[in-house]
């Protein structure tokens, strides 16, 4: 069931408002527990290819902000909320299976 998709963590080591990062080939993917919820972005910055994951996520709105230019980004959504950035940070699908959290590079 999990053929073709890279482990990230288990579920007790993902906390509400933490995150982590995996790497599915070359792609960088960044996971996000919200308030419970697991999202997964591409760990890089649209503006200037800078990781996201050295930021913090803003549980209170779903937000991630690069640190480089302060580009932010809807984390449930990839969407750019901000200049400089105004291209939207890839999404990937999370899986979780027996315990463990599991993403991939869908393109």
């Amino acid at each position: 069931m999990t053929e073709g998709w890279t482990r990230v963590c288990a579920t007790s080591e993902l906390l509400p408002g933490e995150q982590a990062v995996a790497w599915d080939g070359d792609t960088p993917i960044l996971v996000v527990n919200l308030d419970g919820d697991l999202h997964a972005i591409e760990d890089r910055c649209t503006h200037e290819d800078y990781e996201l994951s050295a930021s913090h996520v803003d549980a209170s709105d779903g937000s991630i902000e690069c640190m480089l230019h302060a580009a932010r980004f809807d984390v449930r959504t990839g969407r750019a909320l901000c200049g400089p950035a105004y291209q939207p940070v890839r999404r990937f699908p999370v899986l979780i299976v027996d315990g463990a959290i599991y993403t991939r590079d869908d393109r």
